[in-house]
């Protein structure tokens, strides 16, 4: 198993700066991997928003197994009792539900206003999630919806920028960066397979060839018909396969794990779920 290592000292600072932010709103649009979703969901969430209400969306599904999207969406709902969604950043066609089930979460929260004689507000949403989830493509998408900026608000810091999506709705530009903790190191190694840990913190090698053994397992044909290799799953076997040779005729294993590593990303070998339902459920 590869090391994945960072600085713990970043993780209270993340977590002091989210905590901020999540005061701000009244829902919280949390955004996990399709691709590794118990590997993305941060260990602590409940901790970390207490009782607000939030839309989990299963992000970049269309680079992930659909039916194991399916499992893993019932499981989380059933779990946290929110509401799941599966998307993906190269369609629109989700951003009324995601809407919709925002305002839907919201409400409890407005009526309790007017209900102490206030007018009734938009909803204030944040979205969050751990760093390359697509927290961005899931804003972007909500402003081109309405791209009204609404500035500072009463009680909120000046540099927070918000838009109204819609009459009912104001969300935070800024996306919550939840911090990574480094407990437990297969899910570290799964964050860096789909590019969610910076490239300092671990060896393409080491963890290219853990994607090859976790492939091998769960999505054998698709690696051997992409990569022309029979039953040995290693970066040694591909590269000969591709040709790549260094010097003394040793195979390029570091060029071949950059490879493997931009062609899982990409959705190149085929469509993956690497996170077991089955596992977690032992």
């Amino acid at each position: 198993m590869a090391h994945i290592h960072w600085y713990p000292g970043h993780i209270a600072k993340a977590e002091k700066k989210l905590k901020e932010l999540i005061s701000l709103v009244d829902v919280v649009i949390e955004v996990i991997d399709a691709r590794i979703p118990m590997s993305s969901v941060y260990p602590d969430i409940k901790k970390l928003l207490g009782e607000k209400p939030r839309l989990i969306i299963l992000n970049k599904a269309d680079l992930a197994d659909e039916s194991k999207t399916k499992e893993w969406k019932k499981y989380f709902e059933e779990q946290t009792g929110f509401p799941v969604l599966a998307s993906c950043a190269s369609k629109n066609n989700d951003i009324s539900i995601i809407v919709n089930k925002v305002i839907e979460l919201a409400k409890p929260r407005i009526d309790k206003l007017v209900a102490k004689g206030l007018l009734p507000r938009p909803a204030r949403v944040v979205v969050v999630g751990m760093p390359n989830v697509g927290k961005s493509s899931i804003i972007n998408k909500l402003i081109k919806k309405g791209k009204t900026k609404v500035g500072a608000k009463a009680g909120v810091t000046r540099q927070q920028q918000w838009v109204r999506v819609n009459p009912k709705i104001d969300l935070l530009d800024t996306p919550g960066i939840i911090p990574l903790k480094q407990e437990d190191q297969s899910k570290a190694g799964k964050l860096a397979m789909v590019n969610s840990v910076s490239e300092n913190a671990y060896e393409n090698e080491e963890v290219a060839q853990e994607l090859l053994d976790i492939l091998k397992e769960k999505y054998p044909k698709n690696v051997q018909e992409y990569y022309k290799i029979e039953n040995d799953f290693t970066l040694y076997e591909i590269a000969k396969s591709r040709n790549w040779i260094v010097k003394e005729g040793q195979p390029d294993v570091t060029r071949t794990a950059v490879m493997v590593l931009t062609d899982f990303r990409s959705g190149r070998i085929g469509k993956f779920t690497l996170d077991s339902l089955e596992k977690h459920d032992e």
